[in-house]
Order: structure tokens, then sequence, then C-alpha cells
């Protein structure tokens, strides 16, 4: 499924062929009694180019994909460019294969070689009467001169996930969180940004949990930011440094959320000294929440989102985080049990009570899997599946990578 920026690019590449593909059609019919003339081709070139708003140089290549003419461009000829081989070039060869359709295509964007500048070709296949290929009128646009639709796309409203560096997700059991200085006095800290978000302009913050700082965005200056450090977060008085102002009216975080949003932040910082909060962001216009982990793993999702989920998403229900129940324990020593016994519908009994073992995995919140998961690609295995063989503990993987991948849309695998 395309992302909302890929389909705003495919509406501005429908707008760009729907603007220069009629023009190229009709250019490349007149073009029929010029091939083969290399002089008049040229010359019909340079006329021709002046009816091409936005183009940057244009050129005929015979039906092999070799250029007979001259480059056309504003300030003239360039003759070098005669007898080159565009035949493999993306844009050329997917006409090669065209037989009763669409002659035109544009390309995708890529760098010039010559300029480095961001650019497209626009193609054209040239037809005789009899429909025959004879060429192609090849047309090049500077990206940046080209005409776009003034409409910027929007951000999807959607819970996003974007995996980190590989290295800290592989090292992430060899680590354990160092207090900080705003987590000593954190408490103190959120109530310094909520008076500062719902009482004095600050419509944006990004909270440094281990590095002890903050970046705000002000309304009456949303171009800049503005670091805050311990030495102004620990201080109540910095919020005279900000005017007061009424709540803005772009935001559409209530202002008792935002309150809330941060204490959800502070417990998602002290839940587990392993996998653990190490940056939060808020955003009171767009509504956007982001979180950062220690496992370098970051999400972006909605404030009534994050705050509906609450913590059992993503630490599961029970009162001892990442602790496997007795209730997981015995249903793991049920099936070795049953596989020890080893009766005739052992194998599909075993099978049925691995996919309930599952169920329960899976009911334990999105940072647990993760734990699991990666217990299960180590050497090293939860201990409660240490009874297990390595074809069953690969089969719960599988089966709980499976639930993580289509899990609200891929959200939680931090």
């Amino acid at each position: 499924m395309d992302s909302i920026v890929q389909k705003s690019v495919k509406e501005q590449r429908k707008h760009l062929s729907k603007l220069i593909g009629g023009l190229l059609s009709d250019l490349a019919s007149d073009l029929v009694p010029y091939m083969g003339k290399p002089e008049r081709l040229n010359d019909f070139l340079t006329l021709a180019k002046k009816s091409l708003p936005y183009c940057k140089y244009i050129y005929v290549l015979d039906k092999d994909g070799i250029q007979i003419s001259n480059t056309v461009k504003h300030e003239g000829e360039i003759t070098e460019h005669l007898g080159r081989d565009r035949s493999q070039r993306p844009y050329l060869v997917n006409l090669f294969s065209v037989r009763d359709g669409d002659d035109f295509e544009l390309s995708s964007a890529y760098i010039s070689k010559n300029q480095k500048r961001p650019s497209l070709t626009a193609v054209q296949i040239i037809r005789n009467e009899e429909g025959e290929r004879l060429g192609f009128l090849g047309v090049d646009y500077d990206l940046r001169e080209l005409p776009r639709n003034d409409k910027i796309y929007e951000e999807p409203r959607k819970w996003r996930q974007i995996k980190g560096d590989p290295a800290i997700r592989g090292g992430l059991f060899m680590q354990s969180r160092v207090e900080s200085q705003m987590d000593k006095r954190l408490e103190e800290v959120m109530t310094i940004l909520e008076e500062l978000m719902t009482e004095h302009g600050v419509y944006h913050c990004q909270i440094h949990y281990s590095s002890s700082r903050v970046t705000i965005w002000h309304v009456d200056d949303p171009y800049t930011y503005r670091i805050l450090t311990m030495d102004e977060l620990s201080d109540s008085e910095v919020c005279l440094a900000y005017p007061k102002r009424p709540y803005f009216e772009r935001n559409i975080v209530p202002k008792p959320d935002v309150c809330n949003t941060f204490k959800q932040f502070f417990a998602l910082r002290f839940a587990d000294d392993t996998v653990y909060l190490r940056s939060g962001s808020l955003n009171l216009v767009n509504g956007f929440v982001g979180l950062n982990f220690s496992c370098d793993g970051t999400h972006y999702l909605t404030f009534d989102d994050f705050l509906e989920k609450g913590l059992e998403f993503w630490f599961g229900s029970t009162d001892e985080i990442f602790g496997i129940d007795a209730h997981i324990e015995a249903k793991t020593k049920e099936i070795a049990d049953e596989k020890n016994a080893d009766s005739e519908s052992g194998s599909e009994v075993i099978k049925a009570d691995m996919d309930k073992l599952i169920e329960e995995i899976a009911l334990r919140g999105c940072l647990e899997i993760n734990q699991i998961l990666m217990q299960l690609s180590s050497e090293t295995p939860p201990e409660f599946l240490a009874e297990l063989n390595d074809q069953e503990r690969q089969y719960i993987y599988d089966e709980l990578k499976s639930v993580m991948d289509i899990y609200e849309g891929e959200v939680c695998s931090i």
C-alpha cells in the first residue's frame, strides 16, 4: 500500500504527465518528415524547444536508442552527444517493449550526471502513419523548475514505527539505565513543561531524559527552537522568560492531556531498567507523540492512542514487568509432558497447546513480546522455554514475529 508521501508523488507525476505528454505527442507527429535529415532535425528541435515550457534539453534518438540529433538547449546545441547510446537508460527501456499502448514515458527523478541536479526525462515514441516506430523524442527537465501543485501532503494519523541502529538493538540486554540529572527531578521538570505548554505558548517539546535537556518551539517564533538544560528546568522562574499566552487556537490536545501524556512518559521511563524511554516528544498542534526507546526503536502515534493504550499495552497486565507467571510456565511444562508421552495424536495436541501458549504471550504487551523474540534469537533462550527443542522454539518465534508484524500495522516491533 502506498504511503501518503508516495500518493502525493503520484499526484504530482500525474499532473506533470498531463502537462507534458500532449505537447510531446504533437511534436513527435511533426517530427516524422525530418527523421534521417540531421540538419533539418536540429533546426526543428530549436524551434520546438520554444513551445516546451520548462524544458532543459531536447533531442531525438533512432529506433534503437542511438542519438541522431544534437542536444538542443537554451544557449545553443551540444554536438558531442550525437551518436550517444541511450538504449539502456531507465526512461527508455520500458518503451522498447511497447506495442499498442502508451507511447509516453515520464522517468522517475534522478540526479543528472553533468549538473548534479534532480531531473526528470520525458520520452515520446515517434511513429509513422503505419504505426512503425521510427525513434524517440527525449526531453530533459530540471525538477526544480517544473510547476507543482501547491498542496503539501498531510502526515497520516496512524501509528508509525521506525527501527533504529541494529548495533544498539543487539546489545540491548547488556545495558542498563543510568539515572540522569533529569531523572532525579523529573516530577519538577514535568510540572514546568506543563506550565510552559498550557500557559506560555510552547506548542512542541522534545524531552531527552538521558542527556537531561528539553528542546521547545514557541508559537511566537515557530521557526526556531530553544534548548533548556537542567539549570533552567530545575528553576520554576524559567516560566518568566516566556510571555503569558492563551492556549494556542490550533492546539488539538486538550489541556488536561498534556499532564496525562507527561505522566505516561514518566512511567515508561522508569518501568524497566533495560527497555525504557530514552526521549519523548509532544506536539500540541498535530497531536502526535514521539517515543524513542533504549533499543533505538522510535514510535509516532496520536496522543489519544497513546493515552488509550496505557502501560498495559507496552508492558502487559501482570504485576511483574517482564516476568513469566506460573500459568505460562505450567503451560510450557504441559507441552513438554505431552511430548514425552509420545502418543499418536501427540504432535497435533502439542501444536494446539503451543498455539495457546503463543496467545498467552501475545496478551502480555508489546515490549515483553519483543524481549522474548530477542532472547529466542540469541544463544540463550528464555528459561521458561528451555524444555522445548529448537524446532518448537523456532515455531514460537515465527508465530510471535508474525503477530508483531501485523499487530497495529507493525507498530510494536521496537
